[in-house]
């Protein structure tokens, strides 16, 4: 597994029945998680002195109860800021356990001395983006939603970023990456972040199962001649590493790389030990 395990401003104080517990900033919050399905003393004072706590309902979906909890505020990640929010489902707009790969390809980045073209699809906030491009990247920012774009935009002025070279798009990311090869571009790195169900601007239907090995095979035809890396997170139980791993070594075996896959996970303050939050593949080049 690998663990972001460097971030000062969040950590899971525990975790139990369904939920985590979570300091982000100076807020407290408890989650839901699926993954948590061990049944042990919630004896942390957290758990009942909470800033916000996002109960989920039998029938889908849920409703956040907030105690004292801000409407926006802000936590770091080295030298990045991002600004915080409760929002629909559960989420605050970030995935922290995706530290470890900022982590691992910004070092590759900045090792490379040349400069990389990255792009980002279903970019989110901007984690990745601004992870990129404060390595030194320029930084193809796509996502559907005009929203978290904006929100992407917010969180690299609050990082000092907003001069950087990043283009920021709304557009759906398989109808952009098919127009790009048309105009025959391409870029030395690729993340992608896809959503085990969603919807594109006008509707499309985006279920990950059928659709990630087709888009990973149409972005292998955007990979320059010299790629650097190549990122696949995955959020969806059915899609074992060994599955990231699987797709990746198939359609990037013309390129001179290695693949790796793993779980991604944070650790668990109470117990020492570390929460699975999904899946990562990593092709990266053997130079």
């Amino acid at each position: 597994m690998w663990i972001a395990d460097n971030w000062k401003d969040y950590e899971i104080i525990d975790c139990s029945k369904g939920e985590k517990l979570e300091r982000w900033g100076d807020y407290i919050l408890v989650r839901p998680d699926p993954q948590v399905i061990w049944d042990t003393p919630r004896t942390d004072r957290g758990w009942t002195h909470r800033n916000g706590h996002y109960h989920r309902s039998r029938k889908g979906g849920g409703d956040w109860e907030f105690f004292d909890l801000p409407k926006q505020w802000q936590i770091h990640y080295r030298d990045l800021t991002f600004n915080l929010k409760p929002f629909s489902f559960k989420h605050t707009g970030l995935f922290p356990e995706q530290a470890a790969n900022w982590d691992w390809f910004s070092e590759k980045i900045r090792r490379t001395g040349r400069p990389v073209k990255v792009l980002n699809l279903f970019a989110y906030t901007g984690g990745a983006t601004l992870s990129a491009a404060a390595a030194g990247a320029s930084v193809t920012h796509v996502d559907a939603s005009k929203g978290m774009v904006n929100w992407a935009k917010e969180n690299a002025a609050s990082s000092g970023l907003a001069d950087k070279p990043v283009r920021w798009l709304v557009d759906d990311c398989v109808k952009f990456v098919e127009r790009e090869i048309r105009r025959g571009n391409h870029y030395d790195a690729i993340i992608m972040d896809p959503p085990s169900y969603g919807r594109g601007p006008k509707g499309e239907i985006w279920k990950i199962e059928d659709a990630i090995h087709p888009l990973i095979r149409l972005c292998a035809k955007l990979l320059s001649d010299t790629p650097l890396f190549f990122l696949v997170n995955s959020y969806t139980t059915g899609l074992a590493p060994a599955v990231l791993t699987y797709m990746l070594s198939v359609e990037l075996k013309g390129y001179k790389g290695s693949v790796a896959s793993q779980e991604i996970g944070l650790p668990v303050g109470r117990t020492g030990l570390y929460l699975p939050c999904g899946a990562s593949g990593r092709w990266e080049a053997v130079i």
